[in-house]
């Protein structure tokens, strides 16, 4: 690979120049090397020939950030602890992103502006934080709660991803069983409906899609793989993740687990704003965005108007019908003491155990559910194939 930089040496004067390297940690070691700080480091992409990349993973960079409010909290300097963290063994993106940072950092420039000119998807709310940290002249608490509240969502997608794992592994399971019927069982009785043209309906229905699927296996095959590939592409478009978030939280069992997880979120947002200063105003705006379902977003709008115009936020919440009872109490005492930002985290952990409590039980009537769905298409397909073998036997009698 080769890399352009641009590197000021002991003497202060600024070199520029170009050299090879396995990777741009390399590159930096071989500048480092040669008692040169470097400035800019990019990768000469009109040179370099495209290869397999890991992806920039949101642990890889929650575990950078976690490094950075851990410098700052032991007092280390924010230029130093910038230009060891480009020094440091992450992923590429990661250390070209620290070093763009540290250059931009030496020329003035706040960590803010330094961060967003880079290429990492941090989190509107990251940023957000970054500045009431540097107005407040507490940077590295604010960051410390960034690096909470990204952890906090990475542990809420992390456990929505690993509660759907066995459902959909006992759906393609029941799906492939059936397929497997379709190719191998059926068609061993597809000469029944030549025999006996007085097949019972099931029994016809059966053999006959049996018949059709062994010989239109290719179309079927291209077909699901179509309907697979426009269904990602439609789900990649927020437009219609919402729609289907919506849908599904209007599901009765549903409704409870995914209200509160959002609420959770919420509240959890809001406490990690106020903690770093944030203006109520902006915090609300904030947090109503990290709402994933825009029906609860567009009454924390509302709510977020109501404020403005003078109401309290308990008030406002329970005007809205946003929380339940124990949420509105507590907020109205967080906002009596003047303690709000602490209640509000504790309002989080309580409507996040009990969004982990209607996440079970979601899944106790998701499982059975799919076994018992499976084991009913599967019984119909075998009573159609012992229904067409009971009719010929009645025939010959």
């Amino acid at each position: 690979m080769e890399f352009n930089y641009e590197a000021a040496d002991q003497k202060g004067e600024v070199l520029k120049g170009e050299l090879q390297a396995d990777s741009p940690l390399e590159a930096l070691r071989q500048l480092s090397s040669k008692d040169l700080t470097v400035i800019e480091l990019k990768e000469n992409l009109s040179v370099n020939s495209t290869r397999f990349q890991r992806k920039l993973s949101r642990q890889d960079l929650l575990m950078a950030m976690h490094e950075l409010a851990t410098l700052l909290e032991s007092g280390v300097s924010l230029a130093e602890a910038v230009t060891a963290q480009s020094k440091g063994s992450y992923h590429p993106a990661l250390s070209l992103a620290f070093q763009s940072t540290a250059s931009s950092l030496m020329k003035g420039e706040n960590l803010l502006s330094a961060l967003r000119a880079t290429s990492l998807d941090l989190p509107e709310y990251f940023f957000q934080l970054i500045a009431a940290g540097e107005t407040s002249g507490h940077l590295a608490e604010s960051l410390r709660q960034g690096v909470e509240q990204m952890e906090y969502d990475l542990k809420v997608l992390n456990e929505m991803r690993s509660a759907l794992i066995y459902p959909l592994v006992l759906v393609f399971s029941g799906i492939a069983a059936v397929l497997l019927v379709f190719v191998f069982v059926v068609p061993k009785f597809a000469n029944l409906l030549d025999n006996n043209p007085d097949l019972p309906l099931l029994a016809e229905i059966v053999l006959r899609s049996g018949v059709w699927f062994n010989a239109n296996s290719w179309l079927f095959l291209g077909a699901s793989i179509a309907f697979t590939l426009a269904m990602v592409s439609l789900l990649r478009q927020a437009a219609v993740r919402d729609q289907i978030l919506n849908a599904l939280s209007q599901f009765p069992v549903l409704k409870g687990w995914f209200t509160e997880t959002d609420t959770a979120q919420w509240a959890s947002m809001m406490s990690a704003m106020l903690t770093s200063r944030v203006e109520l105003m902006q915090a609300l705006e904030l947090a109503q965005k990290s709402v994933k379902i825009s029906r609860r977003r567009s009454k924390l709008e509302t709510v977020n108007q109501d404020v403005r115009g003078g109401i309290s936020l308990a008030e406002a919440l329970e005007k809205q019908a946003a929380l339940t009872p124990t949420g509105y109490n507590l907020i109205r005492v967080g906002e009596q003491t003047g303690e709000l930002a602490p209640v509000l985290r504790s309002l989080s952990k309580l409507y996040d155990e009990s969004s982990r409590t209607r996440m079970k039980q979601v899944l106790t009537l998701i499982e059975p559910l799919a076994i018992l769905l499976i084991g009913a298409v599967i019984g119909v397909i075998i009573l159609g194939i012992i229904l067409a073998i009971t009719s010929v036997n009645d025939v010959g009698l």
